[in-house]
C-alpha cells in the first residue's frame, strides 16, 4: 500500500492517492461476493482551521483494511484501487472531478483552431499547385490548350473522389486523426516531389515557362514523375479533406447545447480557412508562376503543407478522438442480403424487430438509432425469425434497428445529394467559361494586363464577407423571425444556395450579351471591361456560403455515428461529379449546336459564338433542379439518434465500478 498526503497552509488541498493490490480469501461468504476488481472513490477535502480531513482520510484507510484482512495468496486475487476525487470549493459551491474528467476538456475551440490553421495552409499549398497547373501544362510540358485542360479536369475531379476512400478509411479502420495524418504525409511527399521534377527536369533552361522564354522538350522520364507528384498531391488532397472536416466536428460534444452551436459554426470556419487559403495562392503565388518562377510556388506550397503537418501533430494530446465503426460497405450489404433472404416473411411490427440490450449499439462506437417507418422492406433484415433464434450473430441472416437504419439514413441522403450536382456546375463555370469570358473583355488597367483567372478574387472576397455577414446577422435575425436558433436549417440554406447560384448564371448570362454587342470588329477582345463580370462572381460565392457549407453541416450531421466522414466527403464528391456533368453538358450543346456551318454556341472564337444563351441554359436547369429539390426535401426525414452519451457512460462506468 502507498499513501500521498500533501498539506499546506491553513487553506490547503489534502491529496490521496490508494493503489491496493490484495489477495483476498475469506472464510466468511460475505466476502467472497467481492468482485476481482472494484474501486473506492476517495474525496479530496480542503483543509480549514479543523483537522477534519486526515480522520476522516484515516477511517476510509482504516474500513478499507478491515475488508480486505482477511487474505491468502493461495485463493483469487481482487484487485482494490482507492481513486482520489477532487472536490474543489468555488462560492462554497462544490462539484466532483475525477482522473477520467480529463477525457472531457479535450477537445473544443482550441484544437478546433489548430485545424482550421491546417484547412488554410493546405489549401493554399494545393491551390499553388492547382490554379495555375493548365499554364504550367502549356508553357512547360508544351502541351496544346485542349489537351491541357482535359488533363486538368482529371486531376481536379479525381481529386475529390479520393475523398471517398479517404472518408472509408476514416470510418472502417484508421479512425480521423491517422487517416488525416497520412494522408497530409502523401500530400507533402507530393510536392516535395513536384518541387524536385520541377527543378532536377523540367524547368530548363531556368527561368522558363513564362509568356516570352519558352522551355526545351521535357523527356518522358520528367513528364512521368511529374504525373507521379501531381497525383500524390491529389491523393493526399482529397483523402485529407472530409476527413479533417468531420475530425474538426468530432471536437465538439452533441449532447452539449454550446458545444452543438459551436460545431455548427465550426463548419462555416472550416469554409472560411478554406478560402483564406486560397486567396494567397490566387493572388501572391499566381503572379510568381506566370512569372516563370514555377519551382519557388512549389516550394512555397511544400513549406505549407509541412507547417500544417507538423502543427497538426503536435496538436495529438489535446485532440477528442471518436474510433472507427468498421467496415459500413459490408454493414450495409449485409441489411440488404439478411433482407433478401427474408423477402416472403410477413409484415413486421415495430416489438418484433431486433436491437441489443443496454445503451450502446453493436457498431462500434455508434450511437443506437430510433426505428423509422420508411422503407419498411428494410426491417425484415432485423426481424428474428426461428433460424435466427439459433445464431443471433449471423449479421447476414439478422441485423440490429441501428444498423438497418444506417442503411436507411444512406438512402435518404442520396436524393438530396443528387440535386447537389448542377450547383456544382455553376461552380465550375468559374474556373472555365469565366476565365473565357474575361479573357475576351478589356482587362487592361492602365499599362497592367489584369489575368483573367485573377477575377475568382472577388468569390473569394464574397465567400469571406457572406461568412461573417451570415454567422454575426443573418443567423441572430433569421433565428429571432422562426424562432430556431441556428437561423436557416440546412436544408433551407443549400435551398438558398441554389436561387443565388441561378441568379450567378443570369448574370453571367447577362455580361456576355453585352460583350456581345461591344465587340470590336477584328479584334480578340470586347471593349467591355472585365470588371463587369465581379456581380457573377460575387453571386457565386455568396451562393457557396449557403450551399456547400450548408451541405458540410447537413451530411455530416445526418450521417449516422460510423459513417461521419462519408457523410462530409459527399460534398466534395458533389464537385466532383459536377465537373464531370459539365464536361459532358459542353460537348452536348457544341454536338447539337454546331452543326453545317453553324459554329455553335461555343466556338474557338467566342465573338461569333452565343455562351449566353449556354449560362441561360444552366439557369433553367438550376431552377428545375431546385423544383426538385424541394420536394426531396419535405420528403427528407432526419436521422433520430437515442438519447444519451457514450462518453458519458464510459467515464461513469470508470469512476463508479464496483
Amino acid at each position: 500500500m502507498s499513501k500521498s498526503l500533501k498539506r499546506s497552509d491553513s487553506v490547503s488541498w489534502g491529496i490521496l492517492t490508494f493503489v491496493i493490490p490484495a489477495s483476498c480469501s475469506s472464510p466468511s461468504p460475505e466476502f467472497d461476493t467481492i468482485p476481482e476488481q472494484f474501486t473506492i472513490s476517495v474525496t479530496k477535502f480542503r483543509k480549514r482551521k479543523s483537522s477534519i480531513a486526515p480522520v476522516l482520510l484515516y477511517i476510509c484507510i482504516n474500513e478499507t483494511l478491515r475488508a480486505v484482512s482477511y487474505s491468502s495468496y493461495d485463493s483469487m486475487e481482487p484487485r482494490v484501487t482507492i481513486e482520489a476525487i477532487e472536490l474543489r470549493e468555488r462560492n462554497d459551491s462544490y462539484r466532483e472531478q475525477s482522473a477520467t474528467d480529463d477525457k472531457k476538456s479535450k477537445g473544443g475551440w482550441k484544437t478546433a483552431i489548430i485545424l482550421l490553421a491546417n484547412q488554410a495552409l493546405a489549401t493554399l499549398a494545393f491551390f499553388g499547385v492547382g490554379v495555375n497547373l493548365v499554364l504550367f501544362l502549356t508553357r512547360v510540358l508544351r502541351q496544346d490548350s485542349a489537351e491541357a485542360a482535359n488533363n486538368v479536369s482529371k486531376w481536379t475531379g479525381t481529386v475529390y473522389i479520393f475523398s471517398l476512400i479517404g472518408a472509408f478509411l476514416s470510418d472502417s479502420y484508421w479512425g480521423r486523426y491517422l487517416t488525416c495524418s497520412i494522408f497530409q504525409l502523401i500530400f507533402v511527399l507530393g510536392l516535395g516531389l513536384l518541387s524536385l521534377t520541377s527543378w532536377r527536369f523540367l524547368i530548363k533552361p531556368a527561368g522558363c515557362g513564362n509568356e516570352e522564354i519558352k522551355c526545351r522538350e521535357p523527356s518522358s522520364f520528367g513528364v512521368g514523375i511529374f504525373y507521379l507528384s501531381i497525383y500524390l498531391v491529389a491523393f493526399g488532397y482529397g483523402g485529407h479533406q472530409p476527413t479533417l472536416a468531420t475530425f474538426g466536428a468530432d471536437q465538439f460534444d452533441e449532447k452539449n447545447e454550446k458545444h452543438k452551436n459551436a460545431r455548427e459554426a465550426f463548419f462555416s470556419y472550416f469554409y472560411f480557412a478554406l478560402n483564406v487559403g486560397s486567396l494567397f495562392s490566387n493572388t501572391i503565388l499566381v503572379y510568381y508562376e506566370d512569372s516563370g518562377m514555377w519551382t519557388m510556388g512549389f516550394l512555397v506550397s511544400l513549406a505549407s503543407a509541412v507547417v500544417a503537418l507538423v502543427s497538426y501533430l503536435l496538436g495529438y494530446k489535446k485532440y477528442r478522438y471518436v474510433e472507427a465503426c468498421g467496415n459500413p460497405v459490408i454493414r450495409v450489404a449485409q441489411v440488404f442480403v439478411a433482407a433478401f433472404r427474408k423477402w416472403k416473411v410477413g409484415s413486421t411490427k415495430e416489438d418484433q424487430l431486433y436491437e441489443v440490450e443496454g445503451p450502446e449499439s453493436a457498431i462500434k462506437g455508434s450511437r443506437k438509432i430510433q426505428h423509422s417507418n420508411d422503407f419498411r422492406f428494410m426491417d425484415k433484415a432485423a426481424m428474428i425469425t426461428e433460424k435466427d433464434s439459433i445464431n443471433l450473430k449471423n449479421h447476414w441472416r439478422l441485423c440490429t434497428v441501428t444498423q438497418v437504419e444506417e442503411a436507411k439514413c444512406v438512402l435518404r441522403m442520396l436524393p438530396v445529394w443528387l440535386c447537389t450536382i448542377i450547383y456544382s456546375v455553376v461552380f465550375t463555370q468559374m474556373a472555365s467559361l469565366f476565365v473565357e469570358q474575361g479573357d475576351v473583355m478589356n482587362n487592361n488597367i492602365g499599362n497592367f494586363h489584369l489575368p483573367a483567372a485573377s477575377m475568382s478574387v472577388f468569390d473569394i472576397c464574397s465567400v469571406l464577407l457572406c461568412t461573417g455577414i451570415y454567422r454575426q446577422i443573418l443567423v441572430p435575425l433569421a433565428g429571432r423571425f422562426s424562432g430556431n436558433p441556428r437561423g436557416l436549417t440546412e436544408l433551407q440554406r443549400m435551398g438558398v444556395g441554389l436561387i443565388i447560384g441561378m441568379l450567378a448564371m443570369v448574370a453571367a448570362g447577362a455580361t456576355e450579351l453585352a460583350r456581345l454587342k461591344r465587340v470590336i470588329p477584328d479584334e480578340k477582345a470586347s471593349s467591355l471591361s472585365i470588371f463587369w463580370q465581379i456581380p457573377q462572381y460575387v453571386l457565386v460565392g455568396a451562393s457557396e456560403v449557403f450551399m456547400y457549407v450548408g451541405q458540410l453541416e447537413f451530411f455530416n450531421g445526418q450521417a449516422p455515428d460510423g459513417i461521419k466522414s462519408f457523410g462530409s466527403s459527399l460534398c466534395m464528391a458533389s464537385i466532383s461529379l459536377g465537373n464531370y456533368v459539365s464536361s459532358m453538358l459542353v460537348y452536348m450543346v457544341m454536338g447539337i449546336t454546331a452543326r453545317g456551318e453553324k459554329t455553335g454556341w461555343i466556338p474557338n472564337n467566342l465573338n461569333v459564338g452565343h455562351m449566353d444563351r449556354f449560362f441561360f441554359l444552366v439557369a433553367v436547369l438550376t431552377a428545375l433542379d431546385f423544383g426538385l429539390y424541394l420536394f426531396c426535401a419535405r420528403w427528407y426525414k432526419s436521422i433520430n439518434l437515442e438519447d444519451g452519451d457514450m462518453e458519458s457512460q464510459e467515464d461513469e462506468e470508470m469512476i463508479s465500478k464496483v
